[in-house]
């Protein structure tokens, strides 16, 4: 298969981008490979033409283009372009690619498609690390020389005219990659669609950053075991792959998209966040996300939303719901009082939140009224979470309706105690805090009040004073209220008793929070099985309706 890579530079040197060409390289480090004496290496084999130029003064030519077009002047101005396009290596053995046809395709590709542009064409046999794919350089600069005739790619009338730059919209990539395909399909080569989305995209950074990885790996490995030391890790792992990796494993277990943030959380310290239906990733070494898209179509929304219905599809065919009747009589029959037990919170109160979910009412779901695939989509969500209910009650030890309706009520009056008991806190913290300011303020200005009271011209000294000794009476009125009649408390006991309010508040608000989310699943329990209750009870009168008839 041909594949297409492009690359701007802002490199004002045009004859660096001829020396890469003409001159061996190294692949990790892109820097000239010199001989003995200091002289770089020609490569082996390479063929190189020129359009609208002369391939070995393409520098020059280009920097007189710019200054005609008072062009490309600016450090930040991207100065040329450079195309890739890369042949499948079994090409050259079954199709009989050469070096010669492979730079004729391209010097045509570079003609119908880089029209107007001084372009530099060459042709190189080695690939990469000798992997002997024949690939094609295409460079041009980016001011095009010529006016040329409109193109269906072009947006702007400026996209053919001389003295304008290079365009590179999303419609003409699209375009150069089908010319791309085109162009193998036309001389029998190798080719894949390059307009359809990789399933798992590798960039030729992260290719390139995992090839430097692996051989800097495998030169330490070498020497550990010189030492005779044997080495921990064989294979270097990118930041991306690792989130593949993790992905791959934990989309196969999670059944909802909560569950599949929690379990990356848990097992491989990766947030998940989903914004405008884009799904991203924050690997545990980084402060930027990684998006699904730059990962490949199997780490977005779409499949893996698809990958979690199939789950919870099989768990539910594995684990069958139970016969929701069976529930309804469980929960209905009377309970022998020497049978029946009345779920308690326990003192030291711990809470884990489950995963549990309301059941959807299909019947005021108009979303669900208004698409049928919607309304199977929720059709399986409640199967599950049917199944979740009543796994949910048989492992609490409820027997009956009445046993969960009274420990909803014992768990709304102590999430109410919990919230009564925060807010005394609260309040008694906020008295100190204030007690705290106003101490701060009597003692701020303390000094001046004792100065004016042994002053000779008292009314001279609190006219100049004034302030400092409003704030000062006013903070004593306020203390002594505060007091009611006791000895004002000192500043170090103030502070003493805020630290101490301040970590009891922290235990009551955490109570608070665990048991009010304790309430809240308790209710949704209550409410799924009202749900089922009333479901079943509806089918069990059309069932002994129709029996009368017969």
């Amino acid at each position: 298969m041909a594949i297409l890579k492009h690359i701007a530079s802002k490199n004002a040197d045009y004859g660096e981008a001829e020396r890469y060409l003409i001159f061996q390289h190294d692949e990790y480090t892109q820097k000239p490979i010199l001989d003995e004496n200091g002289h770089m290496l020609i490569r082996e084999e390479y063929y190189l033409d020129g359009i609208n130029c002369d391939p070995f003064t393409f520098a020059a030519e280009c920097q007189e283009t710019n200054a005609y077009f008072h062009k490309n002047q600016s450090y930040n101005e991207i100065k040329s372009h450079h195309y890739i396009i890369s042949f499948d290596p079994k090409d050259r053995d079954e199709h009989g690619l050469t070096g010669e046809l492979a730079q004729q395709l391209g010097v045509e590709y570079a003609k119908k498609n880089f029209p107007g542009h001084q372009a530099l064409v060459c042709t190189h046999t080695d690939g990469h690390n000798g992997s002997g794919n024949i690939h094609v350089h295409i460079v041009i600069n980016s001011i095009r020389k010529y006016d040329t005739e409109p193109q269906p790619y072009m947006e702007f009338d400026r996209d053919s005219k001389a003295g304008y730059k290079h365009h590179l919209s999303d419609r003409y990539r699209i375009y150069l990659k089908q010319k791309v395909m085109d162009m193998c399909t036309a001389n029998g080569l190798n080719q894949v669609d390059l307009l359809t989305p990789a399933e798992r995209k590798i960039s030729e950074k992260e290719y390139w950053a995992k090839r430097r990885g692996q051989k800097n790996l495998d030169k330490h490995n070498t020497e550990l075991e010189k030492k005779g030391l044997t080495p921990r890790q064989t294979t270097f792992q990118t930041e991306k792959q690792y989130l593949r990796d993790a992905i791959d494993t934990v989309a196969s277990q999670a059944t909802s998209q909560e569950e599949f943030s929690r379990l990356l959380s848990k097992k491989y310290n990766i947030t998940f966040k989903v914004s405008r239906g884009r799904y991203s990733y924050l690997h545990p070494n980084r402060s930027k996300y990684i998006t699904g898209r730059s990962l490949g179509t199997l780490y977005e929304e779409k499949h893996l939303l698809q990958i979690f219905q199939e789950n919870s599809t099989a768990q539910i065919t594995k684990n069958p719901v139970p016969d929701i009747s069976q529930v309804v009589n469980s929960l209905t029959q009377p309970v022998s009082p020497h049978t029946a037990t009345t779920a308690e919170a326990p003192h030291t109160f711990l809470f884990i939140k489950s995963d549990l979910r309301l059941v959807t009412d299909l019947q005021h779901c108009i979303k669900a009224q208004q698409s049928q695939a919607y309304a199977q989509k929720v059709k399986l969500s409640n199967l599950k979470m049917m199944a979740q209910t009543v796994a949910y009650i048989q492992e609490h030890g409820f027997q009956s309706k009445e046993d969960l309706d009274a420990a909803l009520s014992d768990a709304s009056a102590q999430s109410t105690d919990a919230r009564n008991t925060l807010k005394t806190t609260e309040d008694t913290l906020k008295n100190v805090n204030e007690q705290i300011h106003y101490t701060g303020q009597y003692l701020a200005n303390k000094s001046i009040y004792s100065d004016y009271r042994k002053s000779r011209n008292k009314e001279k000294f609190y006219d100049d004073h004034r302030a400092e000794l409003t704030l000062y009476e006013s903070a004593l009125r306020i203390l002594k209220e505060k007091s009611q009649g006791n000895k004002l408390p000192t500043l170090k006991m103030l502070r003493e008793e805020k630290n101490r309010l301040t970590e009891l508040q922290a235990v009551q608000r955490e109570d608070f929070n665990a048991r009010r989310e304790y309430e809240r699943e308790l209710r949704t329990v209550c409410s799924n099985v009202d749900i089922i209750l009333g479901t079943s009870q509806v089918q069990n009168r059309q069932r002994e309706h129709t029996q009368e008839k017969s």
